[in-house]
């Protein structure tokens, strides 16, 4: 008997081992970045994208897959991808940001991504790390459940990529290289878009506009992704609501809404219950949230159209379309009403409590200042963190200098606290002291012993402007603990702490002329760069490093390079 339970055991652990191996794949995808000629805004434009598309490609897997993607770079430009949120457990090789992880892929040259889907449920994305080529080069990533498992929500009718994004009439790497030459930041853009199309309130736009059909009655899961570069955005739908169920692929306490406030970076799954009348339309409607009123903004508004079909016919008659009233381009109270309300699913999938023993505490102050410029009739503009403007190498990438040991790349000197200390959101301190204009160059790595947890406050500083930054760190989440407006206080603003279900993503949209503190665990070797995701300030130095030392074992540890990794 003792023997028949021993072997019902074995053929138990088989199955289950079995089982949990059928149920995961290798996909592959091929992705050919190229230049392409496109019509938008009365105009013909050359720009790059992947396999001749603008969004690109959607990458849809299940947890539990690998994937491997062939990037063959037949543009004029250097490239990288970025899989933007996905945490890379030990395969911190393919996160992609040029030169953190790897050098460049060069015109006519290519190179394979390989990387596991470990923990993760939801929708995440992909985008060119490598100069403003994120203006064009960037697509969806769709995770969903292994078989097995389902969604903490009701199952969806349909699932539905609502991406955002920005266009431009010009060359944006000629946009970015004039910028980064003058000190001047880039003009603005010329239009937002839906799925690649602007909408109709644009010149020669009529009809290049995101349209979806809907069958009163079901449900829909929307999969918000703001690749804009550089404006958060209030996003709405007349006369419907939405359930927030997701944010970065972390799953939320279902949050009622009837406004979307998303940052550049971040993701929003969120349910639109079809319940209005068949025949009806309705248009969908994005337009800029400017946390800096003074600062000059492009403030357009891009729109797509829901229409109610009955069953199978397609047909369109409605002559009256409802445009829902979008808030103010100034409403911080929504927008921060908006970020602040959302918290974690307690025990769903994948859910992970806050660590409560902390090891590492940061105050990083951001914004923009000036470096000093020799020779030039004015100080260029420049973002730093901790008065530390970031600086990307050029020989050869950090993570690559990690690993082989290489000194001279980078310096491991990121304080821990700014230099001085001030009145951080007090915008007339540099009256009376104009030296904290001016920021200090340089190729910065904070460096963190493996598991350990870090606290860290975000401080928006207000010495050029006041402005909401989006953080975005690589390689991991975190928790957001608390956030708020003003200088950082932590005897009045530690009690304020949500230890229970905070926010959990990779993410944040520090808000303006505020702070938030957020806390993560450093459980996985590499380089892995923290920036702001507007992408006109890491070109000018809003970044810095985190490299994590190894653990005790292999398994947690850097493994060496792909011999076919890029080289400088």
């Amino acid at each position: 008997m003792e023997g028949v339970r021993v072997s019902l055991a074995c053929a138990l652990l088989l199955f289950v081992v079995s089982s949990s191996i059928a149920s995961a794949a290798i996909v592959e995808h091929t992705f050919n970045v190229q230049n392409l000629t496109i019509s938008r805004l009365c105009k013909r434009q050359v720009i790059t994208v992947v396999n001749g598309s603008l969004p690109g490609p959607t990458v849809r897997v299940k947890e539990g897959d690998s994937l491997v993607i062939h990037v063959i770079n037949n543009s004029p430009h250097n490239i990288t991808i970025h899989w933007h949120g996905i945490f890379h457990r030990l395969t911190v090789w393919a996160d992609g940001p040029s030169m953190i992880t790897q050098c460049p892929i060069q015109p006519g040259h290519r190179y394979a991504y390989r990387f596991n889907i470990t923990g993760q449920e939801g929708t995440l994305w992909w985008h060119a790390h490598s100069s403003f080529l994120r203006a064009t080069v960037y697509g969806a990533i769709i995770i969903r459940p292994k078989p097995g498992h389902s969604y903490p929500f009701p199952k969806p009718h349909k699932e539905v990529p609502i991406i955002f994004g920005e266009w431009w009439n010009t060359d944006v790497v000629a946009l970015e290289e004039a910028a980064i030459a003058t000190g001047v930041p880039p003009n603005n853009s010329d239009a937002y878009t839906i799925n690649g199309l602007p909408g109709n309130l644009y010149p020669c736009s009529k009809d290049r506009m995101f349209n979806l059909d809907v069958v009163k009655g079901k449900l829909y899961l929307l999969r918000i992704i703001n690749a804009a570069m550089n404006m958060q955005l209030f996003f709405k739908i007349a006369n419907h609501k939405l359930t927030v169920v997701a944010a970065d692929a972390v799953y939320t306490k279902p949050y009622l809404t009837d406004v979307i406030v998303i940052a550049p970076g971040q993701t929003v799954d969120a349910l639109l219950h079809a319940d209005q009348s068949i025949g009806s339309s309705y248009y969908m409607a994005a337009h800029p949230y400017a946390s800096a009123p003074s600062v000059p903004f492009p403030n357009t508004t891009t729109r797509g159209v829901i229409h109610y079909i009955s069953g199978a016919s397609k047909t369109h008659k409605t002559k009256r379309v409802l445009m829902p009233k979008l808030p103010s381009f100034f409403d911080t109270p929504t927008a921060h009403r908006f970020y602040s309300n959302l918290t974690s699913l307690v025990h769903g999938p994948h859910w992970v409590p806050v660590p409560r023993h902390v090891d590492e505490e940061m105050l990083v102050t951001i914004g923009l200042g000036l470096e000093a410029c020799a020779g030039c009739p004015n100080s260029k503009f420049a973002a730093s963190m901790n008065n530390h403007s970031f600086v990307l190498p050029k020989k050869l990438s950090i993570l690559e200098a990690v690993f082989h040991g290489v000194e001279g790349i980078f310096t491991p000197d990121f304080p821990n606290q700014p230099p001085v200390k001030f009145d951080y959101t007090d915008p007339n301190i540099t009256q009376t002291s104009p030296g904290l204009l001016f920021v200090h160059k340089s190729t910065s790595a904070k460096v963190l012993k493996f598991n350990t947890t870090v606290d860290l406050v975000l401080q928006n500083h207000a010495l050029l402007a006041a402005e909401s930054h989006p953080m975005h760190l690589h390689g991991f989440n975190f928790h957001v603990l608390a956030q708020g407006f003003g200088n950082y206080d932590p005897t009045r603003d530690r009690s304020k702490y949500n230890l229970v279900n905070p926010q959990f993503r990779n993410t944040l949209a520090v808000p303006v002329g505020g702070w938030a503190v957020i806390r993560f665990r450093a459980d996985n070797p590499g380089a892995w760069i923290m920036h702001c995701h507007i992408d006109v300030h890491l070109p000018f130095g809003l970044g810095m490093v985190f490299v994590v030392e190894n653990g005790p074992t292999k398994s947690t540890s850097l493994p060496p390079p792909p011999p076919d990794l890029p080289r400088c």
